[in-house]
Formats: C-alpha cells, sequence, structure tokens
C-alpha cells in the first residue's frame, strides 16, 4: 500500500480533465505536485483550485513534446523538492477522422504528444523514480490502446504504443521497486473531444457525445489513486473497457462491428460518408 504523505508527484496535461483532478487530489493526500502543461494561464487557475485545499501544487509550464522543457520540468522538482516520486503521463490530445482523410501532420502530431510526449517526461524522470524509495510510473490511456478505433487512428496509434513502451519498462526493472502502471477510463468529461483535430489540423471545436453523461474527472482521478495504492498493473475503469479488453481475445470481429456501429452513431461520424452508398 502506497503512502503519498511527502511524496513529489509530476503530472502532465495538468490544466484540465482528468489531469487537474489527479494533481488536486494528489495534493490533498498530501504530496508535493509539480503540474505541467502547456497554457500558463489555465494551468495556474488549476494549481490554485488545488492549492485552494491545503495541498501543494506548483504549476510549471511544458511542452512535453520538447524533450528539453521535460529535462526541466523534473529538474524543477529535483530543485524544488529533491527528487520525483510519483510520474504520472496524462497530456494528450486526440483525432476524429479517417486515415484516408488524415495529413500526415495530424497523424504526427497526436504522436508527438500522446507518445512521445510520454518518453521525453519518462526518460528524463525514470533516474530519479529509481532512487525513490517506491518509484511509480503512470501512463493514462484509453480503450483505444486496447483495440483500434475507426477514425481515431493517431489516437490508438499513440496508446498502443504508449502501453509497448511503458510495459517494456516494468520488464526492464522487475528487480527493482518500480510500480509501472495503465490506466484506461472510459468517455470521460473534459475537453479533449473539443480540442481533438480533423482531417486538416483543424480543432474540431465541438464534442459529438453527451458531456453530462460521461464519467467525472474526479472518478478517474480517483481510481488512479486507489491503483497506484494497492500496486495495481493495469486499471481499466469503465465497464465498456473492460469489455473490450476480454472480448478482442474471443470474439474480435464482433469488438470490430460493434466499434463500428457506436462510432458510426456519433453525430458527424467521419464513418457516416463512407456508409452511405453513392
Amino acid at each position: 500500500m502506497y503512502d503519498f504523505r511527502n511524496k513529489t508527484a509530476i503530472v502532465t496535461g495538468a490544466s484540465s480533465g482528468i489531469g487537474r483532478a489527479t494533481a488536486a487530489l494528489l495534493a490533498a493526500r498530501g504530496a508535493r505536485v509539480i503540474a505541467a502543461a502547456r497554457n500558463a494561464v489555465e494551468l495556474e487557475s488549476a494549481a490554485e483550485h488545488a492549492r485552494a485545499a491545503g495541498g501543494i501544487v506548483i504549476a510549471q509550464p511544458t511542452d512535453v513534446t520538447d524533450p528539453q522543457q521535460c529535462s526541466t520540468l523534473v529538474q524543477y522538482a529535483v530543485d524544488r523538492f529533491g527528487g520525483v516520486d510519483i510520474l504520472i503521463n496524462n497530456a494528450g490530445i486526440s483525432m476524429r477522422a479517417l486515415v484516408l482523410d488524415s495529413e500526415m501532420a495530424v497523424l504526427r502530431r497526436v504522436m508527438e504528444v500522446n507518445f512521445w510526449g510520454t518518453v521525453n517526461c519518462t526518460k528524463a524522470a525514470l533516474p530519479l523514480l529509481l532512487a525513490s524509495s517506491g518509484g511509480v510510473l503512470v501512463g493514462i490511456s484509453s480503450v483505444a490502446g486496447f483495440h483500434g478505433l475507426p477514425a481515431r487512428s493517431g489516437y490508438s496509434a499513440s496508446k498502443f504504443a504508449m502501453h509497448g513502451f511503458l510495459e517494456s519498462i516494468r520488464i526492464e526493472h522487475l528487480n527493482d521497486r518500480l510500480h509501472v502502471l495503465l490506466v484506461a477510463p472510459g468517455f470521460t468529461r473534459s475537453n479533449i473531444r473539443r480540442h481533438a483535430l480533423t482531417a486538416d489540423g483543424l480543432e474540431q471545436a465541438e464534442t459529438p457525445r453527451d458531456e453530462a453523461r460521461l464519467m467525472s474527472a474526479e472518478r478517474v482521478a480517483a481510481h488512479v489513486l486507489s491503483a497506484i495504492y494497492w500496486k495495481k498493473r493495469n486499471r481499466l475503469i469503465s465497464f465498456e473497457t473492460q469489455l473490450v479488453a476480454l472480448m478482442q481475445r474471443i470474439l474480435p470481429h464482433w469488438v470490430d462491428r460493434a466499434i463500428y456501429n457506436s462510432m458510426l452513431r456519433e453525430p458527424g461520424s467521419p464513418l457516416q460518408l463512407r456508409s452511405k452508398p453513392d
């Protein structure tokens, strides 16, 4: 069981959604949190929100696609608190377009943020996590990391890549005291769909789902900390994610069709144009 008190945690993508909620909950549990994101204004607002409850949260603007900025982020934690005990790789963007229609820059951008952002931060923090008395390395993933999602090809690829990278690190350090955790929430109430890239790289600016009916970021954050506390290997939060992870091993063709139909029903789905007869 893990004691969060006086541990130093870095949370990327902490300006909103899951990252913001996780940073706040870590601080409430007694951790010292370095919150990182590109948007300095929103990041400071998130830090102030967490500090209002008495927690220690420091905003450090960071673009995770830049290895040097990730190194600076980690060094800041060392200079301020003497090390890093927890790294939560949460920064991410999504996309919504068919591969056939997508510009290459869109696919590259999603990989840069979701996969290479994880690599950059992890590479910088790993020596310190290994030196910690109980280092924790977390990747916030998705059902898209277990089964490809249509019109989210770049997003799925980035999450599959994250899984392989973090699982490899887990095995490389089986004999060390490093806890590697992959968390796969279901659809969560956040801004990720509004900021999702379309085929030409523009943000779609609206969400195709009823956000009010989705899982809250606070619920996801509670699952993340629970999985750290109990030293879980994977945490698949929603029933749908658990079902996909199980059924893809048994009836993969059924999973393909179920996912296709689900995505087809989304308002404005790119699949709708492809499914219509000429």
